[in-house]
């Protein structure tokens, strides 16, 4: 019987999530499996993968393929690196402490990297986001002045209008008044 590393599809339409499985290469894709490995979820940015280490090298010892998808999974978590030094402590290259070490190294650098790709898109999210409110000030500043504008237009072109009004009251008032003073000196 030969057993594939491979990933078993969950979740709903369009939204995959994954379990990774030993399982025999003849049972169907989502069927029956040997152990379950890890989970890999896509959805996230960047992929969420939890990996059980020891069962996975486990199994790479004991002859099980993985599939391409599921070599790249384990390359990332490091299991095919640790696979690879415990071959070199069964020829006696290194020492257990050794490859210890040096895997401990390399888990490091890789969540380093991680961490700062996670870092990068939670400042570039910060920094679209703070875009937006700039831009979404400048209309709003934009569209206040606009309005201001109109309703300076809209006392200028009224005052005119009441200014013409109150010019004819004016001179009515004026008028009589005139007359008064006409009569006061004939008198």
């Amino acid at each position: 019987m030969s057993v594939k590393i491979r990933l078993q599809r969950h979740g709903k339409k369009g939204k995959p999530f994954y379990w990774v499985v030993a399982a025999d290469a003849r049972s169907k894709r989502d069927g029956k499996y040997l152990e379950k490995i890890g989970t890999y979820n896509p959805n996230t940015n960047p992929a969420t993968i939890d990996l059980n280490l020891d069962s996975a090298v486990k199994w790479l010892h004991n002859g099980a393929q993985p599939t391409d998808t599921a070599r790249a999974i384990l390359s990332y978590k490091g299991a095919l690196l640790k696979h690879h030094l415990d071959g070199g402590i069964r020829k006696g290259a290194l020492t257990q402490e050794q490859a210890d070490v040096k895997l401990a190294a390399w888990l490091d650098a890789k969540s380093g990297k991680v961490d700062a790709k996670k870092d990068g898109l939670t400042k570039a999210q910060a920094d679209v986001k703070a875009k937006a409110f700039k831009a979404e000030q400048e209309v709003n500043a934009k569209r206040l002045a606009a309005a201001a504008q109109a309703e300076a237009d809209a006392i200028a072109a009224a005052t005119p209008a009441a200014e013409e009004v109150t010019e004819v009251e004016v001179s009515t008032e004026e008028a009589p008044a005139a007359e008064e003073n006409n009569e006061t000196t004939e008198a």
